[in-house]
This record gives structure tokens, C-alpha cells and sequence, in this order.
């Protein structure tokens, strides 16, 4: 083992916070809770304890890998280098230590080791590596050649519009603006699809080329009359006839850093948050100023309920940027998902009043206090919310569908139903929409023909909610249709299977049926299920207790309710 190469796990053990156990641990032990910190995506442990592994077995390639990974996903690229140089001594295979390792020689602008290793297939991954290649040739000055290599990717399947938008911001990177507004328009290389990023990038290069009503038009045309800040803000010195600067990406490092961020976004849908996040760490190391990149880090580490990594990555958007808001949108979500409920509230109190006009704001306090079951709080915040989306001129039904939940959560249903069917104007067959209020009309007996048809509408399109399915039964089971009412309660048991209302509801029909025995076996498990966070207006357990005790029919009568019966022929 090199002298450097110890000073550097050595180092990197120090830098990382101990558990408090951790040095007691052997090899073996430290092996051990390193995999076991990896697989809960605990990658401060995992850097720990692979660090401690690596101190007595210095050669192994899992550890190597694994610990490149662990100090990569913690954002710790310099940390990373020196495993990841170590690999590569060894002449072992893996993939992250060649992304490391790029990441590292664009950022020094040794572009010939990068277009080297392209060639030798030690880069980042066949769908990057032909903008990796294009975007270091033009590091190097060598335009026609990078060019070159943009137009074969975009003829590769699948890459066309990655490839085009890359193209499109290095033309801008060298003043060529007329270049990348002919392909963001269409008029180069044929439609291509424009992301939030682009658009921004085309609106850019218009005004360079002092064509400032041609970039609004591509605002408004892009986004709608609902812009964030940031976009607002780019409007607004559009129109002051301001000659806005190309600021996506300035360089080959920035064009690099687009390539892992555009890639990793790309990559959502068809593979592992963990395995994004390194796309997105790398981003964040080549341009620290890629809020985007620092963004979706945040979320990544959100989605993988890393909720402590998750609340720092997004703390660190500048107060000053425009994407300001939305980070701490994220904070306060994540601090939520991590029991700080108190500092949640805090940091959405503070955002409507740093930003009481972006609607986004409000309907997150909104969601946090129904959330809290602080239904007033949330009307309060969703009014807000409402009154700028109407401003605007761009009502959102799920504004209304949320703040009908509020409205019925305080047994308030005249303004809770207005709202849902408000809902339902802007968005006629949205399922969860049709399964509230139609539940909920069930649930009051009324318009019960109604409700069940806006229930089956729901059901057509969400078969596989079990909260759907319930409510398709329940509503048969209210109608005295109980003998129908079997299958759906059952289906949504399956789908649903530890959802004490869910429970209740099968234990209600089974009884209606004659099942007796599995009625109460029903109740039972619903009994099991209920927790401190099951909201009191969804379930009564004492109710349930009840029903064990003397049956349905019983209590029906206690309640004076009517019997249960089977229903006439007309329904």
C-alpha cells in the first residue's frame, strides 16, 4: 500500500463524523455495518466504516468502489479522487472511479487525458461520452471537430435532442448565437424538444442578438402567465429592453456539468435515485453555481429519506437566487419527513413573507398544516393561493381539491362540496377528485346515484387504488347492494391490506352477507391496524370494540340508524 494512499484513507476516516462505536469495530464488523449502511443509503456510515475497512485491507475492489461511491454521494468528490486514482493503480474495473476521475481532469482542463480515456472506454458511460468527448474538444479550441461530434451523437437513437441542446449551448459558449437560436427554433436540425433549461438558453441568445420581443415570445409560448422568479425576473429585463447575457454555461467544465445534470435527469425514470445522485455530485463539483444540480441533489437524497443530507443540500441555494423559494419548499418537506414539524412551519411562515406572491408558497403551508390537521391554518393559506392563481388567470384544481379536504375535515361540506365540484370544472375525470366527493356524499347520504357514478369513473381509470376500490364498495354497501359490494371491498383489503378503515369497512359488508366469522375477524385486524397517526374523524375504534361485542345490528340500532336490508329491485 502507497504512503499516499494511507495518508489518504487516513484523512478520510478523520473527516468523517464518528458514531461513537465505530472505532471499536474490527474488519469483519466494520465490513459488516458498511454494507448494512449502504443498503439504507446511509452514506456518512458507509464512508465511515468502508474507510476503516480499507485501512486493514487497502486492495479491496468492493471497498475501493464502495467507498468512491459513499464519499461521491455525500458530495466529497476531493475525498473521492484518491480511492478512485487507487482503483485505477490497481487496474481494477469500475465505473464510478472513471467518472471520479473525469469529473477531476475537466476540472483541471486536462481535456487530452479525458479524450483519452473516451477513447479507451475509461470515461463516464456510452450515453455520455460522445458529449463528454465533444464538449473537451471544445476546451481544447477545437471547435470544427467538437461540432463534428455533437452532430453524431444526435444521430445516434435516443440522443437527438440531448445531443442538439449541447450543441445549441456550445455555439453559445464561442458568441455564435444566430447558430443556437437556429437549432433551439427548429431550423437546423428539426424540432427539438425544449426543456425549462433550453428555453431559458434560447431566450438568452435572442436577446444577444437584440431580438428581446422574440425571447419574451419564447416565455410565453414556454411557460404561461405563471412564471417563477426566475423566469419573471428574465421577462421583466426583456421588456426593459435589457441586453441579457448567455448565462447557461460558459465553458467546457459548465458544458461537462450540463451533460451529467441533463443525463441524471433523463436517467429518473429508468433507474435508481442512488445511482442519479452521482450524475448530479459530479454536476454540483464541476459548477458549484448549478443550482439546478444542487436541487435535484436535494431531492435525490429527499427520495432516498437521507432527510439530514437532504435539508443541508438544499440550505445551501443562495438566499438571492430565484430558485430560492423552491429549495426551501424542499427544506420545509424535509424537515416534515424528519419530525421537525415546528422548524417545517418556520421556514414556510418566513417564505410568505419573503415571497407572498408565489402561489407554489402558499399551497405548501397549505399542505403542511392539513398535514398537522391545522384545517383552518390551511383554508387560510389556500385562499391565498387561489386568489393568485385567479389573478393570474390559471386556476389549478388541485388548489380546490386540496382546500375542500380542509373545508371537510372541519365539517364545514356547503364550501367543501363547492369546492370539489370547482375541481372537477377544471378537470373533469381527475379519480381522486371523483373519489372524495363521491365517498363523501356517500358517507352523507346524499345524491347517492350521483356518487356512485363519479366512484365508478374513478375506478375505470384507478383500478389498483385500493382507496378507490373502497370507495366503490362502501357506496354499494350504502345503496343495500351488499352482495356486490363483496368484490370491491375485498379487492381494496388486497391492494390496501393494513388500512383500518379499509378493514372495517370488508368487516361491515362481510356481516351484511351473512360471513359472521369473517366480519369480526375483519374488525379485528382493523382494530390492529390503527396507530396515533390514524386521523380520529377516519375511524372509531370504540365503534369497532362494539360491534365485536353485541354485532352490526346491534349497534345500528344503538344509533339509530336504519337496519341492515336487502335492497329492492330498483335500488
Amino acid at each position: 500500500m502507497s504512503n499516499r494512499f494511507l495518508v489518504t484513507v487516513v484523512t478520510a476516516l478523520s473527516l468523517v463524523p464518528l458514531s461513537g462505536t465505530a472505532s471499536a469495530e474490527v474488519a469483519p464488523g466494520a465490513y459488516l455495518a458498511a454494507r448494512q449502511a449502504r443498503y439504507n443509503s446511509d452514506y456518512a456510515a458507509a464512508a465511515e466504516y468502508l474507510t476503516q475497512a480499507l485501512l486493514r485491507d487497502p486492495e479491496n475492489a468492493e471497498l475501493l468502489d464502495h467507498a468512491t461511491a459513499a464519499f461521491v454521494s455525500l458530495g466529497r468528490i476531493r475525498a473521492a479522487i484518491p480511492i478512485a486514482r487507487r482503483i485505477e493503480e490497481l487496474e481494477l474495473q469500475s465505473q464510478i472511479a472513471n467518472m471520479t476521475l473525469v469529473a477531476d481532469l475537466i476540472k483541471e482542463e486536462d481535456y487530452d487525458s479525458v479524450i483519452a480515456r473516451v477513447e479507451e472506454d475509461r470515461a463516464i458511460s456510452p450515453l455520455a461520452d460522445g458529449l463528454l468527448a465533444a464538449w473537451a474538444h471544445l476546451g481544447k479550441g477545437d471547435m470544427s471537430t467538437a461540432l463534428g461530434l455533437f452532430d453524431a451523437v444526435m444521430k445516434e437513437p435516443g440522443m437527438s435532442d440531448f445531443a442538439a441542446y449541447h450543441k445549441a449551448l456550445a455555439l453559445g459558449t464561442v458568441g455564435d448565437f444566430e447558430g443556437t437560436v437556429a437549432i433551439f427554433s427548429g431550423d437546423a436540425v428539426g424540432e427539438v424538444q425544449t426543456t425549462r433549461r433550453g428555453a431559458i438558453a434560447w431566450a438568452e441568445a435572442l436577446s444577444q442578438l437584440e431580438r428581446n420581443e422574440d425571447a419574451i415570445k419564447v416565455i410565453d409560448d414556454t411557460f404561461g402567465k405563471g412564471l417563477d422568479p426566475e423566469l419573471a425576473d428574465l421577462r421583466a429585463r426583456l421588456e426593459a429592453e435589457e441586453r441579457v447575457p448567455f448565462s447557461r454555461v460558459s465553458g467546457a467544465t459548465d458544458g461537462v456539468a450540463e451533460v451529467l445534470y441533463s443525463l441524471g435527469r433523463a436517467l429518473l425514470q429508468e433507474t435508481s435515485s442512488e445511482y442519479v445522485l452521482v450524475y448530479s455530485r459530479l454536476a454540483e463539483y464541476l459548477s458549484p453555481d448549478h443550482i439546478d444540480a444542487q436541487i435535484m441533489s436535494a431531492e435525490l437524497l429527499e427520495d432516498l429519506g437521507r432527510y439530514e443530507l437532504a435539508t443541508e443540500a438544499y440550505a445551501r441555494v443562495p438566499r438571492d437566487h430565484p430558485s430560492f423559494h423552491v429549495a426551501e419548499i424542499g427544506r420545509a418537506e424535509t424537515l416534515r419527513r424528519s419530525g421537525r414539524l415546528e422548524a417545517a412551519a418556520e421556514v414556510l411562515n418566513q417564505l410568505t413573507k419573503s415571497h407572498p406572491n408565489q402561489p407554489v408558497v402558499h399551497v405548501s403551508a397549505g399542505d403542511l398544516f392539513r398535514q398537522l390537521e391545522e384545517f383552518d391554518k390551511a383554508v387560510d393559506a389556500y385562499d391565498r393561493a387561489v386568489e393568485i392563481y385567479e389573478e393570474q388567470d390559471e386556476p389549478q384544481w388541485f388548489v380546490h381539491y386540496t382546500r375542500a379536504i380542509s373545508y371537510e375535515r372541519q365539517g364545514k361540506w356547503p364550501e367543501a362540496e363547492a369546492d370539489f365540484r370547482r375541481a372537477l370544472e377544471l378537470n373533469p375525470e381527475q379519480p381522486e377528485v371523483l373519489n372524495y366527493l363521491g365517498y363523501s356524499l356517500v358517507e352523507k347520504r346524499q345524491k347517492l346515484d350521483e356518487a356512485l357514478d363519479m366512484i365508478e369513473r374513478a375506478v375505470e381509470q384507478r383500478p389498483e387504488s385500493g382507496a378507490i376500490q373502497d370507495s366503490y364498495g362502501w357506496a354499494l354497501y350504502r345503496l343495500g347492494r351488499y352482495d356486490e359490494a363483496v368484490g370491491p371491498m375485498e379487492t381494496a383489503a388486497s391492494l390496501s391490506a393494513v388500512d383500518p378503515v379499509i378493514n372495517d369497512h370488508l368487516g361491515d359488508v362481510l356481516w351484511a352477507v351473512g360471513r359472521r366469522t369473517e366480519a369480526e375477524f375483519q374488525w379485528k385486524r382493523a382494530l390492529s391496524f390503527i396507530t396515533e397517526d390514524t386521523p380520529e374523524q377516519d375511524i372509531d375504534p370504540e365503534r369497532i370494540r362494539r360491534k365485536l361485542e353485541v354485532g352490526l345490528d346491534e349497534v345500528l340500532a344503538e344509533e339509530g340508524a336504519a337496519p341492515i336490508a336487502v335492497a329492492d329491485d330498483d335500488g
